[in-house]
Formats: C-alpha cells, structure tokens, sequence
C-alpha cells in the first residue's frame, strides 16, 4: 500500500507540474489574446448574468447556470487553498492567483461557448454539453470526450464530495463539537434531498444559497480589512514586491522567491477558479440562451467572482493579519489551513464565525455543484441507466467521508482533475477558430456603447 501511495504522489506531482502550470496560463494567455481580451465586456456579462431570457431553449436561467458553476468553483480553495499559497509561496503569490484569474476569464469564456455552441437536446427535452459533446461534434474525437467523461465522473467522488464534507466536518468538530459521523449523515440527507431532483432543483438551491455566501464572506472580509485598515497599503505593497523578489516583510511575512511565489500562486488560483478545467462549461450548456456568447459571457464572470474578488478579499485578509499580528511566525506554518485558522481567529468574534460559515457554506454548495458535473459525465458514457446508482453512490461517500482518511483520495482527484484538463484544453485550442468568428459575429461589430443589442441577437 505504501509502495501504491508514492506511485500515485508521484504522478499526481507529475501531471501538477510546471508543463501543466505552463499549458493552462499559457492557454489563458492565448485565449485572451485570440477572444480581442475579452475581459473587457466583463460587466456586460455581470449585467446579462441577471437577464433572464425565457424564450430561449435550456433548461435553466443564465442566473441559475451560473451560480450552479459557482458553487462549484468557490468552494474551500478560496479560502484554505489561498492560505496554502501564501504558507508556501509567500504573500507574492497572491497577485499570481489574482494575475491567473484575470487571464483565466478567457479561458472560462471560450470553453464555455463550445459547450453551447456544440450542446444537444435528448429526446426528454433536456438540454447537455461540455467538452465532452464539444470533441465529439465538433472534432470528431469520440474516445477523447468519453476519456474526458470517464475523469470527469470519478473526479466529482473527490474533489467534489469526500474532501469537501471532510472539511465540513473538521470544521464543526473543532468549532460546534459537533462529532463527524453525525455531519456526513446530515450532508448525505441535504446532499440526496438536492441531486435527486436533477439540475433544476440544484439550480434553484444554488441560487439562493451562493449569493448569500459570496455576500457573507465578502462583506465579513471588507469588515476584516476595516479593521486592518492602516495595513492595506503595505500589504499591497508587499505583496506586489514579493512576487518578483525573496526576502523579509513586516510582521513576519517572508518572500519564498518569485519561481515559488508564480508556482504555488497560479497553482491556487488554477485550481480555485477551474479554468481549463472543463467543468463548469457543462452547466453552462443548460442554460436558457439564444446564443454561445450571451452565456459565455456570462459564464466568464465566475472567475471574476472567484478569483479576481473572493481570492483577492482571502488574500488581503491573511496578508494584513499577519502584518497587524506579528506572533503568527509565517516562516515555520506550511499549513494553509493553520495559516487560515491563525488569520482569521486574530479578530474577535467576527473573524472565527466568518471562517466557519464561508467553509460550511462553501464547501456544501462544491458539493451539489460538483453532483450536476459528475452526473453529466457519468450520463454521457453510461447512459440514463447510470444516474440513480450514481446519485446513491455519491450520497453514500458524502456519510462516509467524514471518518475516512482522505490524503489517498484527495490525491487521486487532483490527478484525475488534471486529466479532464487536457481533453478539455485540447477541444478548447482546436476550436479557437470557432471562438473567434462566433465572438465578432456577436460581440465585435457592435457598437461598443451599445452592448444592450445583445440581448436581442437571434442564433
């Protein structure tokens, strides 16, 4: 079994090394440049994001597939995952997590509009795609989207389920007393509540409770930094210094260098917003839309909220807490989730409960964001016939992953995480012809102050 666990580490350190670093910011670069940096219609994707298109085909509205990849995306990496950063790579690496977020919206935005662009109805009415529907329509590469959806699927086992009611778990145990077997049977009962009534019912949880989180946290770390306040600007300061060079910081703080500041920065910020990755395209393709880019655009704004808000706000926090609070020795934690835990609790009161509600929250809504991915995926190579037993299984790790040790599976999720990256970042490159003439043939000759016009373009 030890012999097992090294193998599997080392392809796990392998496929997450710097190739796949390079493949992804590399596809983000290249996607923004290709798409005219499509960042720039960033808040018509916010504005669209509310606009609710009911005479459009799908299943869902844009609002509803967004949260529902949301969910998804801001999970327990925006928060311990950022902590794990900064442990690791030092307070450099927050502006690498931001700068991946930026970049990464274009990523987000192309491979969401292939989703759509490519998607099919079944005979039930019921509409599906994702990178999986995109290579076998679109390039003919049947054994690649079944490949994709076969990673897919089992990944959602682990990353989406088992770790997240893991840390669920931990949570309520240290801070409620609560004991673990009694939060995976409560999980498993909410979680089986949810799925079993598909995508519209995830959709109609996932908005109401992402909003709410978002907001909570967001509005709980604004109150954080109030606090902090004389410290914003150093911090900012440090931060962007100690992205490019090593050395010593107020309160602590220690640069690790700039390959380790970019290393564990983009990691973080790849692995928080999933862009790439091709999950949340396969939400994207429910929604109710007349064209690729209206949802693709909308689509684009998770990683804003995720990265380029929810990171950042996690960043600023930990950064001018340690720098107020000096007894956190940064330079002997390699822990983000001590690191995170240390931050946080040096605010009475406020900063301990906004720790344990964003986890609760974010780490549940991962849950059933995660339960729609792999259902799709688990549908595309198995059929209708695969849906209950997958649902069961899925509830059934949920009860269980609170009393389970989860290095193993964590592990293997990540490697299974990048293997759904390649196919996905494969169909994405190839088809960047696509996104380019869809996106001038919707975007690009309108008038720039007349983005409204959107709204009405028929396919």
């Amino acid at each position: 079994m030890e012999t097992i666990t090294n193998l599997i580490n080392q392809i796990d350190q392998w496929v997450w090394g710097w190739w796949m670093i390079l493949l992804l910011l590399g596809t983000h670069i290249f996607m923004t440049i290709r798409t005219g940096f499509i960042q720039r219609k960033i808040f018509t994707g916010i504005r669209l994001s509310v606009t609710k298109d009911p005479d459009a085909e799908g299943e869902v509205s844009q609002f509803g597939a967004l949260t529902t990849a949301l969910a998804s995306t801001i999970g327990t990496g925006n928060i311990i995952g950022v902590g794990t950063a900064v442990a690791l790579g030092g307070p450099g690496a927050v502006l690498w997590c931001w700068l991946t977020g930026v970049f990464g919206i274009a990523t987000k935005y192309g491979e969401s509009l292939i989703a759509v662009k490519y998607r099919v109805k079944t005979k039930d009415g019921r509409m599906q795609g994702g990178a999986m529907y995109a290579l076998e329509r679109g390039l003919h590469m049947k054994w690649l989207a079944v490949l994709f959806a076969f990673f897919g699927g089992f990944a959602s086992f682990g990353i989406g389920c088992a770790t997240q009611v893991n840390a669920i778990a931990t949570v309520c145990e240290e801070n409620l007393s609560i004991p673990p077997a009694a939060v995976g049977i409560v999980v498993a009962v909410l979680t089986a509540l949810v799925i079993f009534g598909g995508i519209k019912s995830i959709a109609n949880v996932c908005e109401k409770l992402v909003p709410f989180m978002a907001v909570f946290y967001v509005l709980g770390c604004l109150i954080i930094l109030g606090i902090n306040f004389d410290y914003i600007i150093p911090a900012v300061q440090t931060i962007c210094r100690l992205a490019f060079t090593p050395g010593a910081a107020a309160g602590g703080l220690v640069g690790r260098g700039i390959m380790i500041a970019m290393q564990y920065g983009i990691a973080r910020g790849l692995f928080s917003n999933e862009s790439g990755m091709g999950s949340a395209p396969i939400a994207a393709a429910a929604a109710q839309t007349r064209n690729p880019v209206r949802q693709a655009l909308v689509s684009s704004t998770g990683t804003f909220w995720d990265t380029v808000v929810v990171c950042l706000m996690t960043g600023l926090v930990l950064v001018t807490s340690i720098m107020k609070n000096p007894a956190i020795d940064m330079g002997n934690i390699t822990d983000g989730g001590i690191l995170t835990t240390l931050a946080f609790q040096q605010i009475p009161v406020i900063g301990p409960v906004i720790l344990v509600v964003g986890i609760i929250s974010f780490a549940y809504s991962t849950v059933l964001g995660w339960a729609y991915y792999g259902e799709r995926c688990v549908e595309y190579f198995s059929g209708k016939a695969g849906l209950i037993p997958y649902r069961v299984l899925y509830v059934a790790v949920a009860a269980i992953a609170p009393v389970i040790s989860l290095n193993l599976v964590w592990t293997i999720a990540d490697i299974l995480n990048a293997l759904m990256a390649i196919p996905n970042l494969i169909a994405l490159l190839l088809l960047s012809n696509v996104v380019v003439r869809e996106t001038k043939k919707y975007i690009n000759n309108l008038d720039a102050k007349d983005d409204t016009k959107i709204d009405v373009l028929d396919r």
